[in-house]
C-alpha cells in the first residue's frame, strides 16, 4: 500500500480553483470597490453595497478558492494530473 505524503502544498493545490490571473483580477477589483465605497462615495446605499461586496472578490482572490466555482464545478486553474 502506497502512503501519500500530505503537505501544505498538496492541500493548497487540491483546494484552489482560481488561476493566478483570476486571483490578481479579484484582488484588484476588491480593493477598487472598497476604495470607491469608503473614499469616493462616502455614505449612502451605493457606498454600503461597494463596502460589503468589495470583500467578496478580495477574500476569494487571497484564498484562491471560489465557492461559486466549486458549486458549478468550474475552475480557471489548470489541474495537473500525475502521470
Amino acid at each position: 500500500m502506497e502512503s501519500r505524503r500530505v503537505t501544505i502544498n498538496t492541500i493548497v493545490m487540491e483546494y484552489t480553483n482560481e488561476a493566478t490571473w483570476d486571483r490578481v483580477l479579484r484582488i484588484v477589483l476588491g480593493v477598487l470597490m472598497l476604495y470607491l465605497g469608503w473614499v469616493v462615495l462616502g455614505d449612502g446605499l451605493v457606498a454600503a453595497v461597494f463596502k460589503i461586496f468589495g470583500f467578496l472578490p478580495l477574500i476569494t482572490g487571497l484564498l484562491g478558492w471560489c465557492p461559486f466555482y466549486s458549486l458549478l464545478g468550474l475552475a480557471t486553474k489548470k489541474i495537473r494530473r500525475p502521470h
